[in-house]
C-alpha cells in the first residue's frame, strides 16, 4: 500500500549523447546519493549502443535500458515510465545536477492526494559563470530554466519545466504517456511535450493538481553554444511552432492560456524594466529590452507559421505561469 507521506520514487534520466557525459555523471551521482530504500534510478539511452554500454558499466546502481520507442525525449520518457516501479516518477534532464534535498523536496510535494504533478526549481548553470549581459531573465525558458514571472512555492501551474518534474505514477493510467509526435529529438530546440501531457491529464481528471515547488532545485547546465543571440532566436521560432502545433491539437484555450499571461504581465513589464536600467548605469539594459521584444515577435511568427491566415497570432512561452 502506498504511503502518501513517503512515496517511493523512480528517477528517470534520458540521455542521448556522450558529449554531455561529464555533467550526466554528476547528475547521476547526485541522484544516487539521495535515493532511499525502495527508490530506483532508471537511465534510458536514446538509440546509442556505445553509450548504452558505457552507462551500464559505469552505473551498476541504475537500471539502464535502451529507448524502446521512437527516437527522442518523449519516447525515452515513456520507456522509463514502463520500467519504473515507484509511486512517483521523477524526470531529470541529463544535463541537470540536483542540489542536496532535491528529491525529498519533490517527494514532499505529493503529500496532498490531489497533487498529480510537481515541478521543481531549475536554475541556470552558465558555462563561464554568468549569463551574458544582454540576456533578459524573462527568457530563462529559452535555456530550459526558470524565468522571471513564475509563481512561488506551492502555486498551481499549467505545466512544469521538463528538466525537473515529478508525476504520480497513477497519472500514467489516466493518460497515455508523452506524445512521441512532438517534443525534442536530440539537440533540436523544440518542446511542449510536458505541456501536452499536463493538458491531457487535466482534461481527463479535472481534479488533478499541478504545482510548482521551486525549493527542490537542480542546476541546469547552459553551454556556450546556447549563449548566443542566434540560438535565442532559433529557440523562440521553434517554441512558437511547437505551441502552434499544440494549439492545433488541443485548442488555444488550454494550449495558450499561460502564454497570454506571460506576454501581458512578464514581457511588457520586462521591456520597461530593462529600458529603465539604463538610468541606473546598466548600459546593457536597452539591449535586453530589444531582445525581449524581438524574441517575442519571432515566437509569434513561429506560431503563425503553423496556422491558417485567418487564425489569431498569439505568442508563447514553454512553462505554465
Amino acid at each position: 500500500m502506498t504511503d502518501r507521506a513517503n512515496p517511493t520514487v523512480s528517477v528517470v534520466v534520458c540521455t542521448y549523447t556522450p558529449a554531455r557525459y561529464a555533467v550526466f555523471r554528476d547528475a547521476v551521482r547526485a541522484t544516487v546519493a539521495q535515493l532511499r530504500e525502495g527508490d530506483e534510478l532508471v537511465v534510458v539511452v536514446d538509440h546509442h549502443p556505445e553509450l548504452l554500454g558505457r552507462v551500464t558499466v559505469d552505473f551498476p546502481r541504475a537500471t539502464v535500458v535502451e529507448n524502446s520507442g521512437p527516437r527522442g525525449l518523449s519516447g525515452g520518457r515513456n520507456t522509463g515510465v514502463a520500467k519504473a516501479g515507484g509511486d512517483v516518477v521523477v524526470f531529470l534532464d541529463d544535463d541537470a545536477v540536483p542540489r542536496p534535498g532535491w528529491l525529498e523536496g519533490l517527494r514532499a510535494g505529493f503529500r496532498r492526494e490531489a497533487v498529480s504533478v510537481v515541478g521543481g526549481g531549475v536554475v541556470a548553470d552558465w558555462e563561464g559563470g554568468r549569463a551574458p549581459r544582454w540576456f533578459p531573465e524573462e527568457f530563462g525558458w529559452i535555456v530550459g530554466c526558470d524565468f522571471r514571472g513564475l509563481p512561488g512555492e506551492g502555486s498551481p501551474v499549467r505545466n512544469p519545466i521538463g528538466a525537473n518534474m515529478a508525476v504520480r505514477a497513477a497519472a500514467f493510467g489516466v493518460v497515455d504517456g508523452f506524445d512521441t509526435t512532438s517534443g525534442r529529438v536530440g539537440a533540436l530546440p523544440v518542446g511542449c511535450e510536458e505541456t501536452d501531457f499536463c493538458i491531457r491529464l487535466r482534461r481527463a481528471d479535472p481534479s488533478a493538481l499541478i504545482v510548482r515547488r521551486p525549493s527542490a532545485v537542480v542546476d541546469h547546465r547552459v553551454p556556450r553554444a546556447r549563449q548566443t543571440v542566434s540560438y535565442l532566436f532559433s529557440r523562440c521560432w521553434h517554441e512558437g511552432r511547437s505551441k502552434g502545433l499544440l494549439a492545433a491539437r488541443l485548442g488555444t484555450a488550454d494550449g495558450l492560456s499561460a502564454e497570454r499571461r506571460y506576454v501581458l504581465r512578464t514581457v511588457g513589464s520586462g521591456v520597461l524594466r530593462h529600458v529603465a536600467a539604463l538610468a541606473r548605469g546598466d548600459v546593457a539594459g536597452p539591449a535586453r529590452a530589444a531582445l525581449l521584444a524581438a524574441g517575442t515577435v519571432v515566437t509569434a511568427a513561429g506560431y503563425a507559421s503553423t496556422r491558417s491566415p485567418s487564425s489569431p497570432v498569439v505568442v508563447s512561452s514553454p512553462a505554465g505561469v
